[in-house]
């Protein structure tokens, strides 16, 4: 029995965790689970699973809540804040990193530092302090697993052992590929006025609206890029990306010799987290299988650069390494945020984050202090460009 802790369980791929889990319940128990506001969904979940903790990020509303499930008979303890969130992902044996954004590098590296299972959805943790996270994962022996449905389907394309980087495993190239988003055909005269319902509106997955938007863009993809580089230890000169309208190859990887290995499946994040849950052993997910008849074509193209100016920073800022990826995110996480409250067009997304990476002095991080700093600063002046924006 392996105890596990669910950061950001009331999220797509929290629930997707908790599906998984609940149909091994001889092998996984719940240990903890964590939400930001989303208090009824984190009770509902508290009577089903009975975890020893329940975290919340703010501490008044950690409070109330633990009046609330202390009248309904149970002893989950309730804690709060990243305190509460790095203690709880550095004390079960398996943590899933779901947390969205910034606010999941800290407790994900809490796990990391910790020695634990940590299996990965939080790419910001590795596109913001890259170098620094995997030096954490070396010096604690802890066990990376990427969920991500295309980081996992490239691990599922290598060897066991990953950790002499893909050269040394005959790989030439990895082939990452994108669904192409809502908007991989809408006329490039449209995109000035889609709405954030329609940006989220993903063809193929169920996701929150930030990764939606993301998706979209295909920033995702970009940071998905980034991402791949340091889990695979490669540059991104040996990373293609491809749009792949289906869905169900989900990444690809080529050997030296001209073999080329894919990971085939339906569109479910179940796939991927029960594959990290109980690797190198398998496990059902509860998904269905794929019928590869009825799916009768797979179609591939290149990316419009033009279409999705996104995907060039993220490579950009991969090429140019250091603190650039860090504020490439945080300068993404405020235009996002300023496209969903109404407040910026969904083209001027890459126009603020192309202004931010033009206007910051990028410099190597020595410490995780650099790389908030730097986050902090990107933050600053993203809001600061949209302000001036908006204004004219």
């Amino acid at each position: 029995m392996q105890s596990v802790t669910v950061l950001g369980s009331t999220g797509s791929v929290g629930l997707s965790t908790l599906d998984v889990l609940a149909r091994h319940p001889d092998r996984y128990s719940v240990y903890a689970l964590t939400a930001n506001t989303s208090v009824d969904e984190l009770f509902a979940q508290i009577i089903t699973f009975t975890p020893r903790y329940a975290v919340l990020r703010d501490e008044t509303l950690a409070m109330e809540f633990a009046n609330r499930i202390r009248a309904a008979g149970s002893e989950t303890e309730v804690l709060s804040g990243e305190a509460g969130l790095c203690r709880v992902a550095a004390a079960a044996d398996i943590t899933l990193a779901a947390i969205v954004g910034t606010a999941g590098l800290l407790p994900t590296l809490a796990a990391v530092e910790a020695g634990k299972k940590v299996l990965l959805a939080n790419k910001e943790s590795l596109v913001m302090a890259g170098r620094l996270f995997m030096d954490a994962v070396t010096r604690s022996g802890a066990t990376l697993l990427p969920i991500d449905s295309e980081h996992n389907a490239i691990f599922q394309c290598l060897p066991l052992a990953v950790d002499a980087g893909i050269k040394a495993q005959g790989v030439q190239r990895i082939l990452l590929t994108g669904s192409g988003g809502p908007f991989r055909s809408t006329p490039l005269a449209e995109l000035d006025s889609v709405t954030p319902d329609q940006a989220c509106a993903h063809p193929n997955w169920s996701m929150g609206r930030k990764i939606s938007v993301d998706s979209a863009t295909m920033m995702n993809k970009g940071l998905e890029l980034i991402e791949a580089c340091w889990l695979f230890q490669t540059d991104p000169s040996n990373i293609d990306i491809i749009i792949h309208p289906q869905s169900v190859i989900h990444s690809m990887v080529e050997y030296v010799d001209g073999s080329v290995l894919a990971q085939l499946g339906n569109p479910d994040m179940r796939t991927p987290i029960a594959h990290a849950l109980a690797w190198p052993e398998r496990i059902h997910s509860g998904v269905s299988s794929l019928d590869i008849i009825s799916q009768a074509r797979l179609d591939f193209e290149a990316p419009d650069e033009q279409r999705f100016p996104c995907l060039r920073l993220a490579r950009d800022a991969a090429i140019r390494g250091g603190t650039a990826p860090a504020v490439l995110n945080a300068a993404n996480e405020i235009a996002v945020a300023a496209f969903l409250e109404g407040k910026l067009a969904f083209v001027d997304i890459a126009y603020v984050i192309a202004e931010v990476m033009a206007q910051t002095n990028i410099g190597e991080p020595q410490s995780l202090l650099d790389v908030q700093s730097a986050d902090f600063a990107a933050r600053q002046l993203a809001a600061q460009i949209i302000s001036a924006k908006t204004q004219l």
